[in-house]
């Protein structure tokens, strides 16, 4: 099968082996090569994509998003945000201010968790890198268990009724934005763009997405080039690998903290599951990272009350076990 990446393989060999004259096999080689193997492969497959996400991006404003979700209630408008949080790639720091805005234009609260939950977690940069380094099978199955958590968690939340433990000044901002006169649905019918000024808005996107992203790449890649040539394939089997029923919940606990960007972060679940780590639990890892980070909790607490807070982590702090054990027990 052609490798759209050889060239990248082939000249990362060249050097360590040629240039520098270190053995591939050994643990300095080994770590050179995979750092510079992944470095280009990484920015490349993050460049093409963001560039064609980006360009989609300009049909989907948040306001129109907001507008579509408008009204829906029960088990289908649960779908319907999850699925709309899979296609518009905002990541948690744009989806907790949507979040606020959607309570406020009276989108039901599960259906808004439903679509906090899935728009970070099914990262559009997540998926673009799951896919370039562990294959389409591996990322349908992530979209698919993320945003079936989504779903689930939100339809529960619907279904407890919690609004109670929503902060008293969101329903005052609802209770304005009731009373305003409907003149800012004609603000939805923007000026039609052109395909140039899509292209366009897909370079600024994947030029944007390069310039906030490239330094974590590089420093997650350096991170995971020391794991794949120096940590011990044993020492992972032992602590981290299918035998330790704790590993799976111990991978969640150490990915909320670790948040820094999940481009970053791939690379390092890379070289876990290069050293025999199982898939389930590297992918758990990855979602506590996206879905359970702080800087999401800490804006979230200033609209949410601890007591609903504790039970969107709860909820989202099981799924992701679970999906673990799931995929783990698949044997992916």
């Amino acid at each position: 099968m052609f490798d759209l990446f050889y060239p990248f393989d082939w000249l990362a060999t060249q050097i360590v082996t040629k240039l520098i004259g270190l053995e591939i096999s050994s643990h300095l080689g080994a770590s050179l090569h995979f750092f510079l193997y992944d470095v280009p492969k990484v920015l490349t497959l993050l460049m093409m994509i963001s560039f064609i996400i980006g360009t989609f991006q300009s049909f989907l404003e948040p306001e129109r998003v907001r507008a579509l979700l408008e009204g829906k209630h029960t088990f289908a408008g649960n779908i319907l945000a999850a699925m709309v949080g899979i296609v518009t790639p905002f990541c948690s720091c744009s989806a907790v201010p949507l979040f606020i805005g959607f309570l406020e234009a009276g989108v039901p609260l599960g259906i808004t968790f439903s679509y906090l939950m899935a728009a970070p977690m099914v990262n559009e940069v997540a998926v673009i890198l799951l896919w370039g380094l562990f294959g389409l099978k591996i990322t349908l199955l992530y979209i698919g268990f993320g945003v079936g958590l989504a779903i689930a968690a939100g339809y529960i939340i619907g279904l407890l009724k919690l609004e109670k433990w929503v902060e008293p000044f969101v329903w005052e901002m609802q209770k304005s934005y009731q009373e305003q006169p409907p003149e800012h649905e004609s603000n939805l019918e923007s000026v039609a763009l052109t395909w140039h000024q899509r292209l366009e808005q897909g370079r600024f996107q994947s030029s944007e997405i390069m310039r906030s992203v490239w330094l974590y790449v590089v420093v997650g890649i350096a991170i995971g080039a020391g794991i794949h040539g120096y940590v011990p394939t044993d020492f992972i089997t032992k602590y981290a690998g299918v035998n330790n029923p704790l590993a799976v919940p111990l991978a969640v606990i150490l990915g909320v903290p670790l948040y820094a960007n999940i481009a970053g972060v791939m690379p390092i679940t890379e070289a876990l599951v290069n050293k025999g780590m199982p898939m389930g639990t590297v992918l758990a890892f990855t979602m506590a990272v996206t879905a359970l980070s702080l800087p999401e909790m800490v804006i979230l607490k200033k609209v949410l009350r601890p007591q609903l807070l504790a039970v969107f982590i709860g909820l989202m702090t099981v799924g992701i076990i679970s999906i673990g054990y799931i995929f783990n027990a698949l044997g992916l």
